[in-house]
């Protein structure tokens, strides 16, 4: 069964910029994304992201990603977002 995406990217140099950010986002990373909308989310990096193949709402293939953040000031609170609306990783201290 497939999965679903808002936005799939078939263009090579959008799916090399998708892949450029999971780095950033490796297991357990406390970090502050902003999004394109100027929006900010502050959390934890659950499980490194990975680019993968979704279908758009008109069965067109393409590649995306979504990351899933554990929020800092409620943990049991997760964030979903789409790699594609990411403009921005701020790494963030460690807590301790």
């Amino acid at each position: 069964m497939s999965r679903y995406a808002p936005q799939i990217h078939t263009d090579p140099a959008r799916i090399a910029a998708l892949e450029a950010l999971l780095p950033q986002l490796h297991g357990l990373a406390r970090v502050e994304v902003t999004l394109d909308d100027g929006s900010r989310v502050l959390g934890t990096v659950a499980v490194q992201p990975t680019v993968q193949q979704y279908r758009d709402a008109d069965e067109n293939e393409g590649s995306n990603g979504q990351l899933r953040l554990d929020d800092l000031d409620t943990p049991v609170q997760q964030h979903l977002v789409w790699l594609d609306r990411i403009v921005a990783i701020r790494p963030l201290p460690p807590t301790g």
